[in-house]
């Protein structure tokens, strides 16, 4: 047996599911417009305090640009209470196991690295997140780099050992500041 459906049965529900999509719809772009300076806001604050965790003898940083790789380079400079400059924040990126993996980086004005952080990642929970530990970000603090990712207890300076299960995510961290000890020897070649 056939059965007929009639107009009014196909569009009932169609309709009903338009405007709850409507209405959802409206919804979001009204908590995203409300709520999107907040957001801004927050994120510079997180910035700057992962700064200070980079860099802790800055006082204040002030945003400067240099020419790295024949590409306008972003970076901030850390001030000291006088105004005198501490060293340099950098950040970077490299592609790890789970996509780009962004790494801040504090270097002294000698070099050194002082401090790093990951501030974004899409690694593997229990492997390679475990890159924002610090046993594993502390491994570069003092460093001048460049630094190279070895499996067992590192032999040499400037080596950092991989995270177990996690080597691709820890290589993708070491480039990451090797770009930015990179950066900081070309800004200073070109002062």
């Amino acid at each position: 047996m056939k059965t007929k459906l009639s107009l009014r049965a196909v569009l009932s529900p169609a309709a009903a599911l338009f405007v709850i999509c409507a209405v959802v719809t409206a919804l979001l772009a009204g908590t995203n417009l409300l709520t999107r300076d907040v957001i801004a806001a927050q994120a510079l604050a997180a910035e700057e305090a992962s700064r200070r965790v980079v860099l802790p003898e800055a006082e204040s940083f002030a945003e400067r640009t240099l020419t790295a790789d024949g590409a306008e380079i972003s970076y901030y400079e850390g001030l000291d209470a006088s105004g005198a400059p501490v060293g340099a924040v950098f950040v970077t990126g490299a592609k790890g196991y789970g996509g780009e993996v962004s790494v801040m980086t504090g270097l002294d004005n000698g070099g050194a690295v002082r401090g790093v952080v990951i501030l974004s990642h899409e690694e593997t929970p229990g492997l390679g997140a475990n890159a924002e530990n610090e046993s594993f970000l502390g491994q570069y603090s003092g460093g001048t780099g460049p630094f190279s990712v070895v499996k067992s207890a590192p032999a040499g300076e400037d080596q950092v050992e991989a995270l177990a299960g996690a080597t691709v995510t820890s290589t993708a961290v070491t480039e990451a500041v090797n770009k930015a000890v990179s950066y900081f020897e070309q800004g200073k070649e070109g002062a």
